[in-house]
């Protein structure tokens, strides 16, 4: 599978040392299936660092035997709250080697900030955010993972 990743720089050996803060599923390198969603990233980074706006292409293994994989799949349930746990510092993301799931994009993140200050419910949440576009992304959490499932391909500036 083809997947890739926004960013102001090409990154052609990625790790897990550079990701700096808690994200939907912790620290680690992200990726996307879609195209799309990579250059926006890379855009919006290209836009706070002054920089140039790249995405960096790579082949993904399907052969994750051996590794441990989470996939949230569409159990939105489940995601919020892994999501909201995440970025609030716990580390249960250091469970897996890939987590796979949906994007709190900013639409959908503004819907999990909701939900954790207790002004909408888990089930209000959830139908807002089945309201917004699907977008995915893929965090590799070991290095092992990246090294053994990521392949780098190419980069294009956008």
């Amino acid at each position: 599978m083809i997947v890739y990743h926004g960013s102001c720089e090409v990154i052609d050996k990625p790790d897990t040392q550079h990701s700096y803060r808690n994200l939907d599923f912790g620290k680690g390198f992200y990726v996307t299936s879609i195209r799309e969603q990579a250059e926006r990233w890379a855009r919006r980074k290209a836009d706070l660092f002054n920089g140039k706006a790249i995405v960096t292409q790579y082949q993904m293994s399907n052969d994750t035997n051996g590794f441990s994989v989470k996939s949230f799949s569409e159990d939105l349930s489940e995601w919020i709250d892994f999501v909201c746990a995440c970025r609030d510092g716990d580390l249960l993301y250091q469970r897996y080697d890939v987590i796979i799931g949906k994007v709190a994009n900013d639409k959908v993140f503004r819907v999990v900030d909701m939900y954790k200050s207790g002004i909408w419910d888990k089930e209000k949440a959830i139908q807002e955010i089945r309201a917004y576009s699907n977008y995915d992304q893929i965090a590799f959490i070991s290095q092992r993972a990246i090294d053994e499932l990521l392949r780098y391909e190419n980069y294009f500036e956008v």
